[in-house]
């Protein structure tokens, strides 16, 4: 994970590192990889709140992206979930996500802080309307990410010379305390769970979009198809980390420091 920008406390009861460890929660759902490591974070602060009596905590955020027309619907998702990942903290008591530099910025800013959901933030708005929310979204992307998982857990294995056979028969749990049992794992598992796909012990390591498990015949295809995904999504992240460190070139210095 990368430093990030300072996260300035003034005497705030918020820890500035729950702050980070909060928005390092949040994905850019296309990209899966948090906003912290794509440096999309470029100020935090964290303050006493004056209006709360219990003595919570105010917490800004700045977000930016790597170009001035990424999609509103992966812009507004971020926003919001940073938003409901800070509000979650113990201790804070309000909370300001903000996105700069963006051609939909009033409108996602004003409907993240108003609570009014994507459809309701672009009613009227010349950026043009929302058809609807972004649950579908959401899904769609996570089962990409599940699937590009597959091909990171599952990779090492066929290295190692586990062939179709094998792989079809292998169980989550069977992973456990072996050399498959790493982040990748976890991080499968946890997208897969997200989308109610199988996650258990007893859950396959390969399966199909709808759960069902992947046959020994359909393996070689499956395991194409999750390499595809994972290359796209890594090909894409690596593209907008380029995108984002050549816009705001000047600026990476002192976004990256404490």
């Amino acid at each position: 994970m990368t430093a990030g920008p300072a996260l300035d406390t003034a005497s705030g009861t918020v820890d500035r590192q729950a702050v980070w460890s909060a928005l390092g929660t949040v994905l850019d759902p296309e990209l899966d990889e948090p906003i912290t490591d794509l440096d999309f974070v470029e100020t935090c602060t964290v303050s006493p709140d004056p209006d709360d009596t219990a003595n919570g905590s105010f917490v800004r955020v700045g977000l930016r992206l790597p170009t001035f027309f990424c999609a509103p619907n992966f812009s507004f998702l971020m926003v919001a979930d940073a938003y409901d990942a800070v509000t979650a903290i113990p201790g804070v008591s309000r909370a300001q996500v903000t996105l700069a530099d963006h051609h939909a910025s009033a409108e996602i800013n004003g409907g993240v802080a108003a609570h009014a959901g994507f459809v309701k933030s672009f009613e009227g708005s010349i950026n043009g309307s929302a058809a609807a929310e972004l649950d579908e979204l959401r899904h769609t992307f996570l089962s990409k990410a599940a699937l590009a998982g597959q091909d990171r857990v599952a990779r090492p294995l066929v290295d190692a010379g586990q062939g179709p056979e094998e792989l079809a028969a292998l169980t989550l749990g069977e992973l456990a305390g072996t050399e498959a049992d790493t982040d990748e794992l976890t991080r499968m598992r946890t997208r897969r769970e997200a989308i109610g796909l199988p996650a258990g012990d007893d859950a396959p390591l390969l399966v199909h979009s709808d759960g069902s498990p992947v046959t020994v015949e359909q393996v070689p295809l499956h395991l194409r198809r999750a390499r595809l995904q994972r290359v796209g999504i890594e090909t894409n992240g690596e593209y907008c980390k380029s995108l984002l460190q050549i816009r705001y070139a000047e600026n990476a210095p002192a976004a990256a420091g404490h």
